[in-house]
C-alpha cells in the first residue's frame, strides 16, 4: 500500500511495528504529543533525543527527532508551519512528553486537504465502523 493511499484513504491500515522499527535502531527516544495550547487538540505525536529537546527549549520552536531520516527534524524549517513552544509537560514515569505549542502558519500535518491547504492536524480521520471518514 503506498502512502497516498495510507494518508488518503478510507481503509484502516496502523502500523503496529512503529515502536518494533524504532527500537531495532537502538534510538534513545521519547514519544512527544504535541497539543495545541489554546484549542487542546493533539496536533501530532513524535519522539525527541536530548538533542531534539535541548535545541527545542533553547529556541522555542519545537523540534523533535525524525526515527526514519535519523535527524534532527526543526518542525516548519521547510514548510514555514513553525511550532511556537509553550510549555513542556512530563510524565509521571519521565519517559513521555506533552509540547503545549502555538502554530505559527498554516498547520502542522505534512499532508494536505483537498483545497491544497496543509492540515491542521494529523488527526484529521475519525474511525467508525471500520473505516476512516475525514473530519471538516
Amino acid at each position: 500500500m503506498s502512502m497516498k493511499e495510507i494518508e488518503e484513504g478510507s481503509d484502516l491500515r496502523l502500523d503496529f511495528t512503529k515502536l518494533q522499527k524504532i527500537a531495532k535502531t537502538g534510538l534513545p527516544v521519547l514519544p512527544v504529543v504535541v497539543q495545541d495550547a489554546d484549542s487542546l487538540d493533539v496536533l501530532l505525536v513524535a519522539y525527541s533525543n536530548q538533542e531534539a529537546i535541548e535545541h527545542s527549549l533553547k529556541t522555542g520552536i519545537a523540534t523533535f527527532w525524525s526515527t526514519s531520516r535519523n535527524e534532527l527534524w526543526i518542525k516548519g524549517k521547510t514548510s514555514g508551519d513553525t511550532l511556537q513552544l509553550v510549555d513542556v509537560r512530563v510524565n509521571c514515569e519521565q519517559n513521555s512528553l506533552l509540547y503545549l505549542v502555538r502554530m505559527v502558519g498554516g498547520g502542522v500535518c505534512h499532508t494536505k486537504d483537498a483545497s491544497g491547504k496543509t492540515r491542521r492536524t494529523c488527526y484529521y480521520r475519525s474511525l467508525k465502523n471500520g473505516k476512516l471518514s475525514f473530519l471538516k
